[in-house]
């Protein structure tokens, strides 16, 4: 009673296809594969990095705050 042997395999693969059929066995692999997938995305989403906060308005040596130069208005 060691391993199976090839010709156990191919009986136990026609008994499969004979109890669920070529259609539901496609669907149920059809289905499988979609739930690997939807658990890949749902990794993937965990992996984001948070989005960045604000940074602070940037400051000169004095500590004093940048003034930026006027804009020109076009039209």
């Amino acid at each position: 009673m060691g391993s199976l042997s090839i010709w156990h395999w191919i009986i136990v693969l026609l008994v499969v296809l004979l109890l669920f059929g070529r259609g539901k066995l496609s669907e149920l692999m059809g289905d499988a594969a979609k739930g690997i997938k939807a658990f890949k995305k749902g990794m993937a989403d965990d992996e984001t990095p948070p989005p960045a906060t604000p940074a602070e308005p940037v400051r000169n040596l004095d500590h004093q705050p940048v003034v930026e130069p006027e804009r020109s208005k076009v039209g």
